[in-house]
């Protein structure tokens, strides 16, 4: 049976990519098939191959299953601005109808477990009304939200999971990336998270040194997600 999720976050620069690839892993040493796609991404550099962002390009080292780079982020943008702003520079309408037809290639490969990664935080915009969360709708994916624990952090949490459930989605589970270990409070903040986020936490990761996936993997939990182990 196939799982797909939607990785959302509570902000941007809270290690979405960083959980994401290892949720990955995790499923990979499970013996899981999976794959991923982070549909639009900015800040992208320059190569002979085209422009290449180095989010999408771990989610990619992370995938069994053998995708190209377009097939993982269709929409790159070299500017490290907004994505709707940096596709209006460069003449591209960025839409939901736009950006489905890809991800639901990549989610028809049939993978056990598939991500789509956001960008920013769940009300990112695409070009007119439209959002980022507007795809993980037309998709009906459940969200995994990743909640970059620092002051602020419950607020912006909850306000998250709010919107999440209002948007119609299931909230499949939420995990705890330290970004700030000196924040004061730590256990208790946690503990708050743990109580009113309406979904289980698949996971808590303290400040690493070197955040692999293989690291980040050891504190993530798959089985709240509903996978077991082909091993």
């Amino acid at each position: 049976m196939s799982h797909a999720f939607f990785v959302a976050g509570t902000d941007t620069d809270i290690g979405k990519t960083t959980v994401a690839c290892g949720l990955l892993h995790a499923a990979r040493q499970a013996g899981l098939s999976t794959v991923a796609a982070k549909p639009v991404a900015s800040g992208c550099e320059g190569t002979p191959a085209g422009l290449r962002n180095g989010d999408a390009l771990a989610l990619l080292g992370e995938c069994s299953l053998t995708l190209d780079y377009a097939e993982v982020n269709p929409f790159a943008f070299a500017p490290a601005i907004a994505p709707h702003l940096a596709a209006c520079e460069a003449g591209v309408e960025l839409t939901v109808a736009a950006l489905l037809p890809s991800v639901r290639l990549m989610l028809a490969r049939g993978a056990d477990f598939a991500l789509v990664e956001g960008a920013g935080g769940w009300r990112v915009p695409l070009s007119g009304r439209e959002n980022l969360s507007d795809l993980a709708v037309a998709l009906g994916l459940p969200v995994i939200l990743v909640v970059g624990v620092r002051l602020g952090c419950i607020n912006h949490a909850m306000l998250s999971a709010e919107a999440i459930a209002r948007d119609g989605l299931m909230l499949a589970g939420w995990v705890a990336n330290i970004v700030d270990s000196h924040a004061s409070r730590l256990d208790e903040n946690l503990a708050t998270l743990a109580e009113r986020l309406p979904a289980p936490c698949l996971g808590r990761i303290p400040r690493l040194r070197e955040a692999t996936p293989a690291a980040v993997a050891r504190y993530l939990d798959l089985a709240p997600l509903g996978l077991s182990s082909k091993v």
